[in-house]
C-alpha cells in the first residue's frame, strides 16, 4: 500500500527509521546496556543515531506496547521493572501458550523438522557459558522455531511478543544459564502431543523460577520509589 492509499500511516522514511531505532534499543536492553528502571532518553537516541525525534518516539512507544518501556509523568521513559503480579501474569500467559504450540508441534512436526529442534537444543546448551546476547538469542531461536512448526501464526506472534519481555527480565542477576535445553528438546521431539505439552509446561515453569529469583530485588521499585530518583539494583 502506498503512502497517498494510507495517510494516516507515517512516511516511508520515518517508518524504516523508526524501525532502525526499535532494533537498536531494543538490543540495548536485552543485552543489559539499558537496565531495568533506567531512563531513556530520546533526546539522546536521536542524537546517537543521527535521527529526529519523530522515528525515536515511534520506536519507543512499540516498545511500550510490547512492555519492555514505560512512561511515567514528571518520571520520563525508563526500561520497565515488572512486578510480582506483572511476573506471575506473563508465565501464566506464556505458558498457555507454549503448552498448546508444543501440542501442535508434536503433532504436525515433520522427522526433519523435530531434528531441527534437537540441534538447536543442543547450540542453546552449547552457548550456556558464553556471551549473554548469543544464548539469549539461540534461546528464542528454539522457541519460536517450535512455534512456528505448529503452524499457528497468531499463536507464534504472541509467543515472540511474549519473549521480548522475559528476556529483558533475564539480562539481570548472577544465576548461571541453565544448560538443560539438549534434554528438553529430546524429550519435546519423542513424546506424543499430551507428553509434548507436559513436557514444555515444566520447562516454561522453571524457567518462572529462574526469573522470580532474578528479579526479587526489583519488585519493590514497582511501589514507585524509582520514579523519584531512586537507582535500580545494580545488575
Amino acid at each position: 500500500m502506498n503512502q497517498a492509499a494510507n495517510p494516516g500511516s507515517p512516511p516511508l522514511h520515518v517508518a524504516s527509521l523508526s524501525k532502525e531505532a526499535y532494533r537498536v534499543v531494543r538490543l540495548r536492553i536485552l543485552q543489559g546496556e539499558f537496565k531495568l528502571g533506567q531512563l531513556v532518553s530520546r533526546r539522546r537516541i536521536a542524537h546517537e543515531l543521527g535521527m529526529s525525534f519523530l522515528p525515536v518516539s515511534e520506536a519507543l512507544l512499540r516498545l511500550e506496547a510490547e512492555g519492555l518501556l514505560e512512561s511515567r509523568p514528571r518520571a520520563g521513559t525508563r526500561v520497565r521493572i515488572p512486578s510480582r503480579e506483572d511476573l506471575e501474569g506473563h508465565y501464566v500467559v506464556r505458558e498457555a501458550l507454549e503448552v498448546q504450540a508444543a501440542r501442535m508441534f508434536a503433532e504436525r512436526a515433520t522427522p526433519d523438522e523435530k531434528r531441527e529442534i534437537l540441534e538447536l537444543g543442543r547450540q542453546v546448551d552449547a552457548a550456556a557459558g558464553g556471551d549473554h546476547v548469543q544464548y539469549m538469542t539461540l534461546h528464542e531461536k528454539l522457541h519460536h522455531r517450535i512455534a512456528d512448526l505448529a503452524r499457528s501464526p497468531a499463536l507464534a506472534a504472541e509467543i515472540e511478543r511474549c519473549h521480548a519481555v522475559a528476556s529483558a527480565w533475564m539480562c539481570v542477576g548472577q544465576g548461571a544459564k541453565q544448560g538443560r535445553h539438549q534434554e528438553f528438546a529430546r524429550r519435546l521431539v519423542a513424546g506424543d502431543p499430551s507428553v509434548a505439552a507436559e513436557v514444555m509446561r515444566e520447562h516454561v515453569r522453571e524457567k518462572r523460577m529462574v526469573a522470580t529469583e532474578r528479579l526479587e530485588p526489583y519488585f519493590h521499585l514497582r511501589q514507585g520509589s524509582y520514579s523519584r530518583g531512586t537507582k535500580p539494583p545494580v545488575a
